[in-house]
């Protein structure tokens, strides 16, 4: 395969992202990569408002696509195809990255590639370490948890997921209801090293029920349940909100390594996998990540989580899964429309029901 240099952009949430990759499928080398993020326009709301979340990405998409360009070193000549993500997300996010990409496209004569954000992170493993298909893959991240059996650029099937808030989601709501700043993930994660993880006798949801399917907004009930048994007159007690912090993420990483063993029981026998990996914002959390490396010795298996800053939402994922689907498909066009709902496994039934829009997962 020609090598390619691939413009690539994202917008699917609350981080407006730019890159350029530079090789093929197997093969890229990540010449830049832009993420401008919105915690500071959101910090007052306890979460992404998605009103403002579209006008930022409005105002920064050029100047995060230049910047891109600038860091790489090359101007928009040396470009031989756009990806955006076209879905899921916030659709007014969605939408203004779609449309930048287009009058890129148009204005250059380039083809133009839709990707699944969901696509995006579950190839991450083969860009930053060359994984082989198939592989089992733990995508964990704000809006979105499953686990996938990653066989070709395309191929997704979904073993199990949550049918209720994903981690991310919980992680983002257990720190409002304990006073942590957003986002929450980074301040759950930072506030329970200083806590007892044993001190709360919280849940774990759904380890009795059998295969992969998840759920965490019991859990984030009884973490308020606790909270409202501490509260008085004053502010929570910092000690009591280290040591909730720490219950709390403790059991997330609990649920998370259990149904991981068992998706690896059941299916890699079956499947011939030989990899586990990780990747979303929330694969960001050391906890979780050390205790899924500890299930991957277990099973003799390799455990691969790429760097930090490419497991959180950016752009090389994105450009990198342009590279890996253009051998199995034909270009989008300017056609392409924004999603905000978008399965990665189109044959598997819907975990959160379904409306106008399709299945939300």
């Amino acid at each position: 395969m020609t090598s390619m240099t691939i413009l690539g952009i994202e917008s699917s949430c609350d981080d407006t992202a730019a890159a350029v990759l530079h090789g093929w499928a197997g093969a890229a080398d990540v010449l830049s990569s832009v993420v401008m993020g919105q915690t500071a326009l959101h910090a007052d709301f306890g979460g992404v408002v998605p009103e403002i979340a579209a006008r930022a990405h409005a105002e920064k998409l050029d100047l995060c696509v230049n910047q891109a360009l600038k860091d790489a070193g090359i101007g928009l000549d040396a470009i031989d195809a756009v990806a955006v993500t076209a879905g899921p997300g916030l659709i007014g996010g969605v939408v203004s990255g779609v449309m930048c990409a287009k009058g890129i496209a148009l204005a250059r004569g380039l083809p133009l590639y839709g990707i699944n954000h969901l696509a995006g992170h579950a190839l991450t493993p083969r860009l930053t370490d060359g994984v082989t298909f198939p592989y089992l893959m733990l995508l964990v991240s704000g809006g979105h948890c499953q686990f996938l059996i990653v066989s070709g650029p395309d191929k997704f099937k979904r073993l199990g997921g949550t049918i209720d808030d994903a981690p991310g989601e919980a992680f983002d709501k257990v720190a409002r209801l304990i006073a942590l700043p957003q986002p929450g993930g980074p301040s759950i994660e930072m506030r329970a090293k200083a806590g007892d993880a044993k001190r709360f006798k919280l849940p774990r949801p759904m380890l009795d029920r059998a295969g992969c399917d998840m759920s965490f907004s019991g859990l984030k009930t009884a973490v308020l349940r606790q909270r409202d048994k501490l509260l008085t007159d004053a502010a929570m007690a910092s000690q009591d909100q280290a040591d909730l912090a720490a219950g709390f993420q403790a059991a997330v990483v609990d649920v998370l390594a259990e149904k991981t063993r068992r998706a690896l029981t059941e299916y890699a026998p079956l499947t011939n996998v030989r990899s586990i990996c990780v990747a979303g914002g929330v694969a960001a959390n050391m906890a979780i990540r050390d205790a899924l490396k500890h299930v991957a010795q277990e099973f003799d298996a390799a455990f691969i989580a790429p760097p930090l800053a490419l497991c959180t939402d950016n752009a090389a994922m994105i450009a990198y899964a342009a590279l890996e689907q253009m051998g199995t498909r034909e270009p989008d066009g300017m056609g392409l429309s924004a999603r905000p709902r978008w399965p990665l496994d189109q044959t598997a039934p819907a975990m959160l029901g379904s409306g106008k829009k399709g299945a939300k997962a």
